[in-house]
């Protein structure tokens, strides 16, 4: 009689390079990263229709790509409300989280949450002059972006935005950053 063994997880199939998604993942958790928030307007759908809606979410894979000219990447989940919409609408904003924003991180890094714009709803912000997207108030920085080039990168796209304008509106506290699957702060 043939012996069969339980079929494996999807986390425990290894892939061709040997290493399993779990593997993958614990050892990905060590590298602590800074928390961004990224934010667009999505645009009516027609001039006399409803007015447009902000979108926003939580991001860990941000980080800067050259100086000259000024470029900055974020990878994005195919597929998520942000990939679709940033496809279609080329400016956008990102706002450096610190450490005192944690609960705007968490807010908008849910799965199955309400409408983005009850998620805006008491969040201070001030609206970007370029990209029309909401900026974080108290955020240690803010970007203004236009989409550059978008890279197709597994389950995910790497969005390469030049960065168009750079403000500094809060030089209080330190960063959020997130290591272990939480959010920390340095100290």
């Amino acid at each position: 009689m043939p012996q069969t063994s339980p079929t494996p997880s999807a986390a425990t199939i290894l892939h061709a390079e040997g290493v399993s998604d779990d593997e993958f993942r614990a050892a990905m958790s060590r590298l602590a990263a800074g928390v961004v928030l990224i934010t667009a307007h999505e645009p009516p759908l027609a001039a006399d229709g409803p007015r447009g809606e902000d979108v926003g979410m939580t991001a860990t894979a941000f980080m800067s790509v050259s100086l000259d000219p000024p470029l900055v990447l974020v990878s994005l989940r195919n597929g998520s409300r942000m990939d679709d919409l940033l496809s279609e609408q080329p400016m956008w904003g990102a706002s450096v989280l610190s450490e005192s924003q944690r609960h705007i991180a968490g807010r908008f890094a849910l799965r199955g949450r309400i409408s983005d714009r009850l998620l805006f709803e008491d969040t201070a912000y001030t609206r970007g002059e370029l990209c029309g997207a909401p900026l974080m108030g108290g955020a240690l920085a803010v970007l203004e972006c236009r989409t550059e080039q978008r890279v197709e990168a597994g389950d995910h796209t790497l969005v390469i935005g030049r960065v168009l304008r750079a403000g500094l509106p809060s030089a209080d506290g330190g960063p959020l950053t997130y290591f272990r699957g939480r959010y920390r702060h340095l100290g």
